[in-house]
């Protein structure tokens, strides 16, 4: 290399070495998005898994109890035993509930008669995502009954050691009221 001083020679060869190392730290990230788009893809096919499985123990629930339910897209199961009177429940209102939830076993794990009516905004969460879905179905006075896959009531972690992981629930409810949501 004739004309290149020591300076020069140093200077090329840390630019070759920063060249090859942004290529390998890419290959490195194409790798480890490649590893997590694997991994992604393996957790939603574990989850449909799980959900087919879930759905089939709902469905033998629901014929050995010779109950007459539908089904939503999401998986909620239902039947509505009286209709109510006036129009569906919307998003907004405040509802109160008599109430039981029940394991798929027959144990009791909450009630209002125990731990007293259920009175919610709906819309705004803090219920089971399935029992909002399901109370946008009922009008005041209805009757209905729910079977909520875990995806759709406590999911992974149950409540309180009441509800286990993993749990399909039962609801039976009754709409005792429907107000405005500045109404007494």
């Amino acid at each position: 290399m004739v004309g290149i001083n020591l300076a020069g020679k140093f200077l090329l060869v840390f630019l070759l070495c920063g060249i090859c190392s942004c290529s390998n730290s890419q290959n490195r990230k194409k790798q480890q998005s490649r590893s997590s788009q694997i991994s992604l893809e393996r957790n939603i096919e574990i989850n449909r898994q799980l959900i087919g499985e879930e759905q089939k123990i709902i469905a033998r629930y629901v014929e050995d109890q010779a109950l007459n339910m539908h089904t939503t897209e999401t998986g909620l199961w239902y039947v509505i035993s009286e209709e109510g009177v006036g129009n569906n429940i919307v998003k907004g209102k405040v509802v109160t509930l008599d109430y039981q939830v029940w394991l798929l076993d027959g144990t009791l794990c909450y009630s209002s008669a125990n731990d007293g009516q259920k009175v919610f905004l709906v819309g705004q969460g803090g219920v089971e995502s399935g029992l909002e879905e399901g109370i946008l179905m009922l009008k005041k006075g209805s009757k209905a009954t729910f079977i909520m896959p875990p995806h759709l009531a406590h999911g992974l972690i149950g409540d309180d050691g009441r509800i286990p992981s993993r749990a399909i629930l039962r609801y039976e409810v009754e709409v005792i009221d429907v107000k405005n949501k500045n109404e007494n």
